[in-house]
């Protein structure tokens, strides 16, 4: 064999060896064509909520009509839409941006809604605005906020039939869906007139809480509430009678109603008063005289002690 020759034959089988790597590879090819074809139709990821933008009322209204035209004759609305308001952004001032929500098609998961919501979470959405009332100030500390009740337990955003404070239900009936053992106190013969509309249970206690217990509100020189319309009883007076100073009304009275005349707590004057008038040594009053035979003369404390709730004039509250 020539020299030539053979030298073509190692050229034809170094030309074989290299042309398989490249059939194979072209083979493989359409497979990674079709590969990218697959990664460029999964769908792209649900819109994030914590990314939301604000998209404005008529949005909104566009699905939830009912709500929104309650909630057009509402308090909040004028806070919303009037010169002054403090609200920007309509529903979503509460709720948060929408876009999510709407992009989402309706998905509840990507807006704030307060009936899926805790008392904690519900609390302190409404006190963004709230927090800086008066009437607000322990709201975080009430017992109501601390035994799971929420604002719109009693406020209804968008269909309040109270329109000055959107109650779900007027007093004392919204009270009483909760409080049923102070209901029939308000039917003793003697009571505070809350069924007949006189007063209100708001008028002695703020339910968004004090730092007095039962959150019993306090007048404005910090006494008791009681004050507020039995002036007459308020003093200050130069002989204070210390169980109305320390204890406050309800040493005495029952606040609410009672069968007794003057709401007390119990039938018979005397039996009132030796409950702290003793010649026990538990209680630091002054025990009653020994000539004061409650048998005959002396069957009322009050006929003679009759300045009972504090005197200018005597320490014995005659006159």
């Amino acid at each position: 064999m020539s020299s030539k020759t053979l030298r073509w034959l190692i050229i034809g089988a170094i030309g074989v060896a290299f042309l398989q790597p490249v059939s194979a590879w072209a083979q493989q090819a359409p497979a990674a064509k079709d590969k990218s074809k697959t990664s460029a139709a999964v769908p792209a990821a649900s819109p994030d909520s914590s990314q939301a933008t604000y998209v404005g009322a008529d949005t909104c209204k566009a699905c939830h009509a009912d709500l929104y035209n309650g909630w057009e004759k509402s308090p909040h609305w004028k806070q919303t839409y009037q010169e002054g308001g403090i609200a920007k952004h309509g529903c979503e001032d509460c709720h948060g941006p929408g876009s999510a929500h709407v992009a989402g098609g309706g998905d509840v998961t990507k807006i704030f809604t307060f009936k899926e919501a805790s008392t904690k979470e519900i609390n302190n959405r409404c006190l963004t605005c709230h927090a800086g009332g008066a009437q607000h100030m322990n709201a975080i500390n009430s017992e109501h906020s601390k035994n799971g009740v929420s604002c719109i337990s009693c406020h209804s955003p968008h269909h309040g039939k109270e329109s000055d404070f959107l109650l779900t239900k007027s007093q004392p009936e919204l009270c009483f869906t909760c409080h049923l053992g102070q209901k029939p106190q308000f039917e003793m013969p003697f009571h505070h007139r809350v069924n007949e509309g006189l007063i209100q249970c708001s008028d002695c206690h703020n339910v968004h809480g004090t730092v007095k217990p039962k959150q019993v509100r306090t007048s404005s020189t910090q006494d008791f509430v009681c004050f507020q319309c039995h002036t007459d009883k308020q003093g200050p007076y130069v002989f204070e009678h210390e169980a109305v100073k320390i204890e406050g009304c309800q040493s005495c009275h029952v606040p609410h109603g009672s069968p007794n005349p003057h709401m007390l707590k119990v039938s018979n004057v005397n039996m009132l008063c030796l409950q702290c008038h003793t010649q026990s040594s538990f209680s630091g009053a002054p025990g009653t005289p020994s000539f004061h035979n409650q048998n005959t003369f002396f069957q009322a404390c009050t006929l003679c002690h009759s300045q009972i709730h504090g005197s200018n004039f005597d320490e014995f509250f005659f006159k």
